[in-house]
């Protein structure tokens, strides 16, 4: 039987990382979750440097990022995983409380493939999908079409 692939979970706010793993529970989510807790560290974990740089298995199957990270931002990680060659398919699905066009924007630009405003529960799989059949299987693609592009004609 294969072994399930890891999240990486972004999160510096407790009560948003406790809210985002009982969300993904409730949804009978089996996939580990690996959580850091700023995007330096997310960085560290993705490339393998400092505490990191034993980590073993794969890279991540689905990154759940939040924009307003101490150190380095949201943004700023998402810009440098969507430029690295490894990387730059590793879905990314952004959790945050900004509601502002701008940051939806710049984000879908950048390449994330979904868009989840906190806070998240378990009505979250309404916002678009199953997680479970989400990240049950590596070849499914989480790309949603921003709003704001449809009807846009080819990027």
């Amino acid at each position: 039987m294969d072994r399930l692939k890891r999240i990486l979970l972004v999160e510096d706010d407790d009560n948003d990382l406790e809210l985002t793993l009982l969300a993904l529970k409730e949804n009978n989510l089996a996939n580990p979750v690996d959580t850091v807790r700023d995007g330096e560290e997310a960085l560290d974990y993705l490339y393998r440097r400092g505490k990191y740089q034993a980590r073993e298995g794969d890279d991540p199957i689905v990154m759940l990022l939040d924009l307003k990270l101490p150190k380095v931002s949201g943004q700023e990680v998402l810009r440098e995983i969507k430029s690295d060659q490894r990387l730059k398919t590793t879905p990314v699905v952004i959790l945050t409380s900004s509601r502002e066009d701008r940051d939806m924007l710049e984000t879908y630009n950048l390449g994330v493939n979904a868009y989840v405003v906190k806070p998240v529960d378990s009505r979250l799989s309404s916002e678009r999908s199953n997680f479970s059949a989400i990240f049950g299987r590596s070849s499914m693609s989480l790309r949603q079409e921003s709003p704001r592009r449809r009807n846009k004609g080819p990027r």
